[in-house]
């Protein structure tokens, strides 16, 4: 009850259906949610269809999956995600999921009622929400949250989160990051880590978008020394391969991850997650972790590098038209998303209001993001690259020189 308004994304459909319905002629081009709009690669497809083939079958039916992952895809995990980083991940720390919003939402349900949290701001609006929804944001006062530690990420600062500047017991990270589009170094990384193993505190790390890094950044918190002891990391295949209508992701949770009793003992939080998942979660699909699988295989690898190549060739569409419309822009390299800043310090929903209705394209208000969003703005590269080209038409023509 305590919530403002509606969620983030159900407040810009709302504002786009009822544009619409007034202007049923509106071409309107979306650049505001983060949904793909590439096919699922043929391979994985193949792999869906044969798994499902196989359900119809008596001798090849499966009924109940393991809980945590059938053994083809964990594994396939364990080698193709993180081997080749030089991490090791044993078998009993994946944990296979219906996708990472789920997992970034339901983590927090193994942290006590009176854990601090840390969030960056601006920040994805499901670390916020699913605390908030536990009682432990505590109030909504001035558009923030009064017992949540935000960590201002601006223009400013590089969109270099801070150190908390209190105690804190989880810090929420998302690289590359969402809304911003920017990343962290290795060395910016670990100042995190060695503070977590400093302080006590778990980190969550949310590595949704890890796929579309090509600077070099961490595509693993675990590649830092030392995040195996204080590290949670969720990822997914909704951006990597298509996934955001199939739903699969995973989480990753090392034995060395620690959390305090409530007599101070410590306790393991991958064995209370195993408990978590045998009592809440009775697994992912088989056709859908075959699919997943066959993301990993040599054909749905390619296929799927080529898909973020196309998402990618999107980003720079927007981030140099953008740039030579004379916006102010960051992100777009590593990540599938744009950060701009609004023209001449104009409200980002105004902006919202005024893109829509004068150039018939939607992206997403900053300030949806947290308070230091307020003054940005987000669009999104998983349009098709006829419709950004079109949409970054229709903003140059409207939009320059504001």
């Amino acid at each position: 009850a305590k919530l403002p308004g509606s969620y983030l994304f159900a407040e810009i459909a709302r504002r786009v259906n009822e544009y619409s319905a007034k202007h049923p002629g509106a071409n309107v081009i979306r650049l505001g949610i983060g949904d793909v709009t590439r096919p699922l690669a043929p391979a994985v497809v193949e792999a869906f269809e044969k798994a499902v083939r196989e359900m119809g079958r008596a001798e090849t039916f499966h009924g109940y999956g393991p809980d945590y992952g059938y053994d083809f895809l964990v594994n396939a995990i364990i080698e193709n995600d993180y081997k080749p980083l030089g991490v090791d991940v044993d078998f009993d720390e994946v944990f296979v999921s219906d996708g990472a919003k789920c997992d970034v939402s339901n983590v927090q349900e193994l942290f006590s009622d009176d854990a601090v949290i840390a969030v960056t701001d601006p920040v994805y609006p499901v670390y916020v929400d699913s605390n908030a929804m536990a009682g432990r944001a505590g109030e909504y006062v001035n558009d923030r949250w009064n017992r949540l530690c935000y960590l201002p990420c601006n223009a400013g600062n590089g969109f270099v989160p801070p150190l908390p500047d209190r105690p804190v017991d989880v810090i929420y990270l998302c690289y590359p990051n969402n809304p911003t589009g920017t990343t962290l170094t290795h060395a910016q990384l670990k100042t995190f880590v060695d503070y977590a193993r400093a302080n006590g505190c778990i980190i969550v790390y949310d590595a949704a978008y890890k796929a579309f890094i090509t600077s070099g950044a961490p595509k693993s918190i675990y590649e830092v020394e030392g995040a195996k002891d204080v590290a949670i990391e969720c990822c997914s295949y909704s951006k990597t391969a298509g996934f955001t209508g199939t739903r699969c992701g995973f989480m990753v949770i090392p034995h060395g991850v620690k959390g305090l009793g409530a007599n101070g003992e410590a306790v393991s939080l991958n064995q209370m997650w195993k408990r978590r998942m045998g009592s809440k979660f009775n697994g992912v699909s088989y056709p859908v972790q075959r699919a997943a699988a066959a993301v990993y295989t040599p054909d749905g690898a390619a296929q799927c590098r080529d898909t973020i190549r196309y998402y990618l060739r999107n980003a720079a569409v927007i981030r140099d038209g953008l740039t030579a419309a004379g916006f102010e822009v960051y992100g777009g390299v590593d990540a599938p998303y744009i950060w701009m800043r609004t023209p001449g310090g104009m409200d980002s929903w105004a902006f919202f209001d005024k893109l829509l209705s004068e150039a018939n394209v939607v992206g997403t208000p900053g300030a949806g993001f947290g308070p230091c969003g307020e003054g940005y703005f987000r669009l999104t590269a998983f349009n098709t690259l006829e419709k950004t080209q079109e949409a970054l038409a229709r903003i140059r023509e409207k939009m320059a020189g504001m």
